[in-house]
This record gives C-alpha cells, sequence and structure tokens, in this order.
C-alpha cells in the first residue's frame, strides 16, 4: 500500500466491495481487527473481517491490502477459508469497540464511541488515532433514538470503561440491518456471549426470533436463558411454532413450563402440541401453520394468501384444502392445490375442483425416513401431516428436513481447504 499517511474512517468502510488485483470481487468488508497494545500506545490494525461467497466471514492480514480507501479495498486475493475467530487481545471495531462507553482525560465526563479514524504511518502499519464519540446519548431498542452532541477526538483523550459493564449495541444493529438473518446470526457467532447478549438486547423481537432460529442450537438455549422470562417469551411467539418448540424442548422442563405460561395461549397451544410428539417423528418436524383453505374458497383468495412476505417459499408453494375448522387440527383433509395449478388457472375458479388427490399426506407418527424418501420422489417444497383421524395437523416443509438431515454443526462447518486464491488466478 501507499506510504503515504492516510486517514480512513472504519463506518464509511461497511459494506465496501473488496477486490482481487485483476478486478475480480471476493467479497465486502464487515469489521476491522485491532490489536490493543495498552493505555499509551494507539491500537493496532491487524486485518479486516471480509463476507465471502457462502457467507461465510474470514479474516484478511492488512499485510494482504495492497489499496484501501473509502471507495474500494484491494487485496492480493490469498485468502484463507478458515471462519474467522477472534484470538487473544484482538477486538472487533464493529463488533465490540463501537458503542463502548469511554471516559474523557480531561474530567468533563463520559462518552460513547460512534466511529474510530485510522491512519497509516509510513511503514504502512494502520494505527487507530481518532475517535468520534456522541455525548450525552440516548438509545432505544424500539426507535433506535441517539440524542447528544458529537465531537472528534484523539484516542489518548479517552479511557475506556471496564470491559465488564453492559454496553450499548445500537450502532452494530444500524450497520448490519440490511443483512439476512442468517448472516446476521453468522455475526454473532463471533462474540462473546456477554456481547451477544447485548446485540440482543437492541433488537426488536421479530428481528431477534429471526435470527436465533439461524443459530446453532446451543447458542439458541445460551441467548434465550440470557434473556428476561418476559422478553424470553416474547420472542418465542414471533418465532415460528416448530423452531420455538425445538428450542424449548432444549431447555430444563421447568423453565420452559415458566416461559409457556407467559406466551399468548394461542401462541403457545401450537407450541405444546408439536412439544407432544416424539424426536424424529414427523409430527416433531412440522410446522402446524400451513396455507388452510376450504374448497369453496377461489383462486383469487388463494393467490392473496401466498403473497404474503410471512410465508416461506416453501409454505408458500401449497395450499392445503380441508373441511372447517382451518385451524390445525382441521376437519377432514381434503387434498393439496400446487402453486404452479393457481398460476395456471383462472382467478374465480373454485379450490375444489383443482386439488391434487394423488398427493397421499403423511402420518404425524411417520419416521424422517419415510418423510424424506417421499419428498424426494416427488420433489415436494412441502408435505401434508395428518392425524389418525384424517385431520391435518401440519405439513413438513423442505427447509425444516434439511435442517433435520444436515449435521448439527452444518452451520459452523468448514470445508477443509486452509487458504484460496479467490475471484482471480493464482499467479
Amino acid at each position: 500500500m501507499s506510504t503515504q499517511p492516510t486517514r480512513i474512517f472504519v463506518a464509511r468502510l461497511l459494506g465496501l466491495d473488496v477486490f482481487d488485483p485483476i478486478g475480480d470481487r471476493l467479497g465486502k468488508l464487515r469489521d476491522v481487527v485491532v490489536l490493543g497494545r495498552g493505555q499509551n500506545t494507539a491500537p493496532h490494525a491487524v486485518g479486516i473481517v471480509v463476507e465471502v461467497p457462502g457467507k461465510k466471514r474470514v479474516f484478511v492480514p492488512m499485510t494482504r491490502l495492497t489499496s484501501m480507501d473509502q471507495s474500494q479495498i484491494i487485496c492480493t486475493g490469498l485468502v484463507n477459508l478458515r471462519r474467522f475467530e477472534q484470538r487473544g487481545a484482538e477486538q472487533l471495531v464493529v463488533g465490540g469497540i463501537f458503542d463502548r462507553k469511554v471516559t474523557l482525560v480531561d474530567g468533563s465526563g463520559a462518552a460513547v464511541i460512534e466511529d474510530i479514524a485510522m491512519d497509516q504511518q509510513r511503514n504502512g502499519d494502520w494505527l487507530v488515532t481518532k475517535l468520534f464519540v456522541r455525548r450525552g446519548s440516548s438509545t432505544s431498542r424500539l426507535r433506535g433514538l441517539r440524542r447528544g452532541h458529537t465531537m472528534l477526538i484523539d484516542w489518548a483523550e479517552a479511557r475506556t470503561d471496564d470491559v465488564a459493564e453492559p454496553q450499548s449495541a445500537t450502532v452494530f444493529v444500524a450497520t448490519h440491518e440490511d443483512l439476512k438473518p442468517a448472516d446476521f446470526a453468522d455475526a454473532l457467532q463471533e462474540m462473546s456471549d456477554k456481547r451477544r447478549v447485548e446485540v440482543a438486547s437492541e433488537l426488536q423481537d421479530e428481528r431477534l426470533a429471526d435470527i436465533m432460529s439461524e443459530l446453532p442450537e446451543d447458542d439458541q438455549v445460551t441467548l434465550l436463558s440470557a434473556l428476561d422470562n418476559e422478553r424470553a417469551a416474547d420472542v418465542l411467539e414471533e418465532m415460528d411454532p416448530d423452531d420455538a418448540a425445538d428450542l424449548l424442548a432444549d431447555l430444563p422442563k421447568a423453565k420452559a413450563e415458566e416461559l409457556l405460561l407467559l406466551m399468548e395461549p394461542e401462541e403457545a397451544e401450537d407450541v405444546r402440541r408439536l412439544l407432544q410428539y416424539d424426536e424424529g417423528t414427523a409430527g416433531a418436524l412440522m410446522t402446524p401453520v400451513p396455507v388452510i383453505l376450504p374448497p369453496e374458497a377461489t383462486v383469487a383468495e388463494a393467490l392473496a394468501h401466498v403473497r404474503s412476505e410471512d410465508l416461506s417459499p416453501a409454505l408458500a408453494s401449497a395450499i392445503f384444502i380441508c373441511r372447517p375448522p382451518l385451524e390445525t387440527p382441521t376437519g377432514r383433509f381434503l387434498g393439496v392445490v400446487h402453486i404452479q395449478q393457481l398460476l395456471r388457472s383462472a382467478p374465480p375458479e373454485l379450490l375444489g375442483t383443482l386439488v391434487d388427490k394423488n398427493l397421499e399426506p403423511v402420518s404425524d407418527q411417520d419416521d424422517i425416513s419415510t418423510v424424506s424418501h417421499i419428498m424426494a420422489s416427488y420433489n415436494l417444497n412441502s408435505l401434508p401431516v395428518v392425524s389418525k383421524e384424517g385431520r391435518l395437523v401440519g405439513a413438513v416443509t423442505v427447509d425444516d428436513l434439511l435442517d433435520h438431515l444436515l449435521p448439527d454443526d452444518w452451520r459452523t462447518h468448514e470445508d477443509g481447504a486452509p487458504f484460496r486464491k479467490l475471484g482471480g488466478r493464482i499467479g
């Protein structure tokens, strides 16, 4: 990189594309890693965290960056594909330094870090030299408000408070609001348990529920257990019933029952029904809230239902036709209308005339091997599940089936290739 002094603010780097020397994109910058060197020496930036294809976050040392400014970043292209993990005294700027409380050495009070500036030295090293801080700040999980005045100070003009104290996460949440839940969950896995709870406290219940569903089971349990019971119950209500049931099954029975009692009765009822099934059965794997309509409903009504943004693509692929009542367990199950059939039919046509009666449902007591065989044989995105009385009790979706069939550690599985030239050719 150039040896001319350069100043860069980290917040302006977030989300920038990282390229190799021939212009192929490697991924996006998601964080900067700095190494603390004591109270009297400025922290040293040692590398960046890049989200590469496959949504994996990897570490790229500063020594492999050939150019960095606030418009783009260029590196050598040789990337270690092992998932990034913090080591020793390393700190993530976005994940751990932003939102940290500091005390101003001039005795004028406290402030919160919102950004940091790095200056490149003549020897090529990048040092943290400036802090952009806010004084008199206040935050809100629901509205994200921040008040007070900001100022740019030298790194040496502030002292970091005790790292054990609670830390806000407003800046982290704001800079990651564009991430899909699975990618946000990846970012959480890089953090300490304490920092995960701080980030969770800034998220709205629905967003936290979506993110928790993408975490490994042990991390879900740890995070939910760290929330107060009222908040934990609110988050469980926002989760899909099958995900909530899986999580509660991993908790001590007394704790799970306590949370169920705090949930809305209707939400808790769906979860309780799922908890009654033995692990490895269709009933334990299914969701109890597929799209269900009577045979008298029209194609237009069905299309309106599957347009809901709350539906996963797998659940939106089929309408389950039943006699009333239309909440599970329903009246008699009649069959399925597939989304392709809806798209080929006139809006006024009745669903009862379009039912696929050849697709046999599975029993809620059938094992997962039976479910997977049928779904693979007929290329299904979802499969109806019925009780012994012939009532629809739910549907197994392909995403939930894959989640069950993959190894328990699939979210953190490494491909074993330590280094790879991404995006370009090895010269």
